[in-house]
């Protein structure tokens, strides 16, 4: 399928055209505006510094609906001692900061540059864009940021400098999530570790179908209350 090709107009291709991979268009920019109607869309962008902005469209899409997250025993005993505090929206710089310095397996350079910084700095300003952090002793030692829309939390990455650190984040926020009736955390590509904590496969048209279900344009900014 053709790899669409966007210009100053702020509009996307439809997302289930795009490619076996997933691939759906390059260019663009990282506005407020083009975000936003990306991720409403079901569409986000993944590429590192030495290419253009890449648009994605996953099928199959990696989601975690809250209510199937599965804590496992060493998580439950981490939760129970109770030796972590947890924050949100305190320190999203570091967190993304922190996140940047993930090695990749690719070994091509993080895909989080400094372009992607500004623009999710950007939407964190804006209130759409959230962190939760994870702290041991008053040290940032965990945590992860995403998109919340409407009642969809789209979750970009996560950090840990000691072990566990992002999972008890996960937890918080999927706790969190559930009090608050949203419907599912994208988490946009399959991972072992979100596999093993309850994430699951499912077709793009269900996946957008719960999209439109979940993001209007009353609801699209809510009260970020965690």
């Amino acid at each position: 399928m053709t790899v669409f090709a966007l210009t100053d107009e702020l509009i996307f291709p439809d997302p289930e055209l795009a490619n076996d991979d997933g691939l759906l268009a390059i260019g663009g920019d990282l506005s407020e505006e083009r975000l936003i109607l990306a991720y409403r869309n079901g569409i986000f962008p993944w590429y590192n510094q030495y290419s253009p902005i890449l648009w994605w469209a996953l099928n199959p899409r990696m989601v975690l609906f809250p209510e199937n997250f599965k804590v496992s025993k060493s998580l439950n005993r981490l939760i129970k001692k109770g030796a972590f505090t947890i924050k949100t929206d305190t320190n999203f710089e570091a967190v993304i900061n922190h996140c940047a310095e993930v090695p990749r397996r690719d070994d091509v350079g993080t895909w989080i540059t400094s372009e992607m910084k500004r623009a999710y700095i950007n939407l964190f300003k804006k209130g759409y864009a959230h962190s939760v952090e994870t702290y041991l002793e008053q040290k940032l030692v965990g945590g992860l940021y995403g998109v919340s829309l409407g009642k969809i939390f789209f979750g970009e990455s996560m950090f840990h400098l000691v072990n566990d650190a992002s999972k008890i984040a996960l937890f918080f926020l999927v706790e969190k999530l559930k009090s608050l009736n949203y419907k599912l955390i994208d988490a946009q590509m399959e991972t072992q570790l979100i596999r093993n904590l309850g994430g699951e496969l499912i077709n793009f048209a269900a996946y957008r179908n719960i999209l439109n279900n979940s993001i209007s344009d009353h609801n699209i900014k809510l009260n970020w209350n965690l």
